[in-house]
Order: C-alpha cells, then sequence, then structure tokens
C-alpha cells in the first residue's frame, strides 16, 4: 500500500460525524481527511468482535496456530517498513530517522507475543479443605485457566503511533482477544496500514475492527459500550479518569499508561559529559512529547552551573525540523492545540518570576515548533513544576543530599519514570527504591525491551504493559474444584 493509497483509503472510510482534517505539523496545511465514525459504526463494530469471539475463529485455535499468524504480521510489518516509517514522520512530524528505527521494534512485539501464545497456561493444586459447611476434611483437585477478557477496546496516542498500536495489538491478539482499536485522531494513518497487515497475514474478519474518530466520541462510545469486557488506554491522566468513569456500566476492566513528570537526579560524582547528553535528550527529544520525558532535573548543588550551562547549550544547538530537513533530530509539537497548550505554561511562568535560561519561544518559521526551554528559579508549587507540560521544557532545581532530592523527585502526583546519575551504585540502588515510579534508571535514560514490565506508579496508570505482565493483562483467571 502506497502512501498515497492509504490518503485515500482513510478519505473514503464510511462516518456519520465531524470531517476530522489530518494536519501536517511542519506545513500546517491539511494531509488528508475523514469522517468521526459516529456510535453506530463502534456498535457494529462491538457486535462484529462478540460474534468473532463466541464463534472462536481466533480465541479457539490453538496457541501455536496464532503464533504463525502473528509471525507473519512481524514480517509483514518488516516488508512495509518504509511505508509505515513514512507514514508516521509525515503525521507526527518526528525525524524519519527516527521513525524507522520504531519500525523494527514493533515487529518484534508481535513476534515476542507470539512465543507467549503456547507459554500462558494456569496452575494444578492438590487440596484437602473442609469446605465451608463442614468439618470433614476432602481431597480436591484444583486448577486454573487463564482465559481472554473477550472484546477489548485498544486506544492509543498521537506521540507514537505505530509503536503504541504495536504495543496492544500483539498481547492483546496472543491473548486471543477481539477488539476495537482507535488511534488517536491526529495520527491515524499508520493504523491503517498496519490493519491491512493484520488482515492479510490471516487473523480473521471481526477480530480486529479498526475505528477512526474523537477521544469523545468514539473512544468514549468504545470505553462505555456493554459488549468490551476491558479497555488499555494510553493517553494523558485526564482522559484516563474519565475513561474510569465511563467503564462504571458494566464494571469494565481498565488498563492505563497515562501521564508523568519524570525526575532526573544528576549528582556531583556522574559522568556529567554523558548525563548532561542524555538529560537534554531525554526531554528534547520528539519535542519533548513522550510520557517517560524527563521533565525535571535536580542536579547537586556543586555541579549544578554546569549541567544549567550544558544543557542550554545543546537545547541551542538541537535543529529541529521537518522529517526530511538535513541535519533535523527533533520535529514539531503534534498540533496547534498542543503549541498553545505549551506556549501558555511558558508565559504563565514568566509571570511567575520563572528565569528562562534558553527557549521559550516559537520558532520563527512554518510548523508549530518551540525552542527547546530551559528553566531555572522554579518554584515547586508552580503549575509547569507540577502538571505534565508535553513538550522541550525542562526545569532544572538544584539539591544538597539524597534525602532533599528525592523529596523534590516525588513531589508529584505521577509516577511513571525517574532516573539517578551517579558512580555510587550503593546509592543508585537505593535511590531505586525510594523513588516513587513504575521504572527507574541508573546511568541511563529512554531504555526499554519488550520483556521487562512497564507501568506507572500514582497517577501515571494501572497495569503493566511488556513483559509476560503485557499478555496476562489481556487474560482473567478462573479457579476449578473437582473434589475426588
Amino acid at each position: 500500500m502506497t502512501l498515497q493509497s492509504v490518503l485515500e483509503d482513510i478519505r473514503k472510510r464510511p462516518g456519520s460525524g465531524e470531517v476530522i482534517p489530518v494536519i501536517d505539523p511542519v506545513t500546517e496545511e491539511p494531509i488528508t481527511e475523514f469522517t468521526d465514525c459516529g456510535p453506530a459504526a463502534v456498535d457494529d463494530a462491538a457486535a462484529r468482535a462478540r460474534a468473532a469471539f463466541e464463534a472462536g475463529v481466533w480465541a479457539g485455535l490453538p496457541g501455536r496456530e496464532r503464533a504463525k499468524v502473528m509471525w507473519r504480521i512481524a514480517d509483514l510489518i518488516e516488508q512495509h517498513a518504509d511505508e509505515l516509517a513514512e507514514l508516521d514522520s509525515l503525521n507526527t512530524g518526528m525525524p524519519l530517522m527516527q521513525a524507522q528505527l520504531v519500525v523494527p521494534t514493533c515487529a518484534e512485539f508481535f513476534r515476542y507475543y507470539a512465543g507467549w501464545c503456547t507459554k500462558v497456561n494456569g496452575n494444578a493444586y492438590d487440596v484437602k479443605t473442609s469446605g465451608i459447611a463442614s468439618d470433614t476434611y476432602v481431597d480436591m483437585h484444583t486448577y486454573t485457566l487463564k482465559e481472554p477478557y473477550g472484546v477489548v477496546g485498544l486506544i492509543f496516542p498521537w506521540n507514537g503511533p505505530i509503536f503504541n498500536a504495536s504495543a496492544k495489538l500483539a498481547p492483546a491478539l496472543a491473548a486471543g482477544c477481539s477488539m476495537l482499536v482507535k488511534p488517536a485522531e491526529e495520527t491515524p494513518l499508520s493504523a491503517l496500514l498496519l490493519d491491512r497487515l493484520i488482515a492479510e497475514a490471516g487473523v480473521p474478519d471481526g477480530v480486529v475492527n479498526l475505528l477512526t474518530g474523537y477521544g469523545h466520541t468514539a473512544g468514549a462510545a468504545i470505553t462505555a459500550h456493554p459488549d468490551v469486557q476491558k479497555v488499555a488506554f494510553t493517553g494523558s491522566t485526564d482522559v484516563g479518569k474519565e475513561i474510569v468513569r465511563a467503564s462504571a456500566g458494566n464494571l469494565k476492566k481498565v488498563m492505563l499508561e497515562l501521564g508523568g513528570k519524570s525526575p532526573v537526579l544528576i549528582y556531583d560524582d556522574a559522568d556529567l559529559d554523558q548525563a548532561i547528553m542524555m538529560a537534554a535528550m531525554g526531554i528534547f527529544v520528539h519535542s519533548g512529547q513522550g510520557c517517560v520525558c524527563g521533565s525535571r532535573i535536580f542536579v547537586q548543588r556543586g555541579v549544578y552551573d554546569r549541567v544549567v550551562e550544558g544543557i542550554a547549550m545543546i537545547a541551542d544547538n538541537l535543529k529541529l525540523g521537518g522529517p526530511r530537513e538535513e541535519g533535523s533530530m527533533s520535529g514539531p509539537l503534534i498540533s496547534q492545540k498542543q503549541l498553545t497548550r505549551v506556549l501558555g505554561f511558558l508565559d504563565e511562568g514568566r509571570s511567575d518570576g520563572v528565569e528562562v535560561v534558553t527557549g521559550g519561544h516559537r520558532l520563527d518559521r512554518k510548523g508549530y515548533f518551540v525552542h527547546p526551554t530551559v528553566l531555572t528559579n522554579v518554584e515547586r508549587g508552580m503549575r509547569l513544576y507540577q502538571q505534565e507540560i508535553f513538550g522541550p521544557v525542562v526545569t532544572v532545581l538544584p539539591f544538597d543530599d539524597d534525602d532533599e532530592a528525592v523529596a523534590m523527585a516525588n513531589d508529584t502526583t505521577y509516577g511513571l519514570a525517574a532516573t539517578a546519575w551517579t558512580t555510587n551504585l550503593a546509592r543508585a540502588h537505593r535511590l531505586a527504591k525510594r523513588l516513587q515510579a513504575g521504572t527507574v534508571t541508573l546511568n541511563c535514560q529512554l531504555v526499554f525491551d519488550h520483556t521487562v514490565p512497564f507501568g506507572g506508579y500514582k497517577q501515571s496508570g494501572w497495569g503493566h504493559e511488556f513483559g509476560r505482565e503485557g499478555i496476562e493483562a489481556y487474560m482473567q483467571t478462573k479457579s476449578v474444584w473437582a473434589q475426588l
């Protein structure tokens, strides 16, 4: 499928709601448009998914057969890697090289979870028990079954379209679920191609149902639908709370990967050249539009000035541009809405007396570009310190000792990721225990592997993706008792 055919395909998708433009964040011009699918389309998709699940066309297959299909999906992703990367870079404005590096990871999601298709089993127990209303002990054979939830809703964000789609689709397919799949309205393009590849690989009709529309229309209809047994969502904490409220109708299970305000601790004994470089890239890559981006940096006082100067220098020399602009290291914000949000935080910070070391403004060019921004003289009660900005904006504060650093790092409602830079390994591992975050990286940042669980503390989410936990998130446990 060529780029042009994807753009034509989305225009032709039926719908009953508003016409939604897909905007190029580099040029601010429309790429294409599509019609919101509307609630009736969600009802139809849910009915197809439920019928497919109950018929067992996918869930009823032996695990090895599901695995074969998932390997074919991975192979097809690799065969169409150039098109998928081009679609994501066009749709998000990220450098083409960055998008090209992501696609092989997506293929590996399907291969990794294909391996789990034959390896998720329950446990058996031999129990001697009296039961509830008896004082006579009897022998029981008991065992547990791991069963797919059934119809699940998968809703993913605009900051990493093909990555987030693959991270949810692969374990849900491996578990045997049927699903309703909704990409963000800003970035639906690569999801269309992936949907075609899934069908081409041999996933039966009705198992995967792609829905395109707004979050408050299609997304809301999915989360409230009585036939949907679980929703997996990646996005903002505010929307996550709305999903929890919408799930109350049938008490559907909810898995949430939400926002972050990730701290980075840099000690005076750290490899400062490496720490400065990685801390800067950990917030400025993809213009800070990543849930794990280290948006609050805390630096031991003796090296504070050097770290601020080093991060500011990287900010000033980081070339921003479109996917095909030579030397581009980072792209624009996704939309005018996000640009307005980020600039609003910066204007508010200036009014509150924050010092802008560098950046703090929109670039004088087409596109939603914001100069990478370094802020100091920030008070811990300020909104830009406490709330997720989701832009290339970092606050840098000094600290004196471990207790002060940990107190500032944990002073947030979020708990997705945290980082510590220190060559004192005993201190590093003590910090890992004290930092309130689902992922802690020591002397490294932005690391990931399919095998390692990922999830958040506090208001950064419920549940875990990746690893064994990733497939078990789409399965429920049944206990079976037999008296011998």
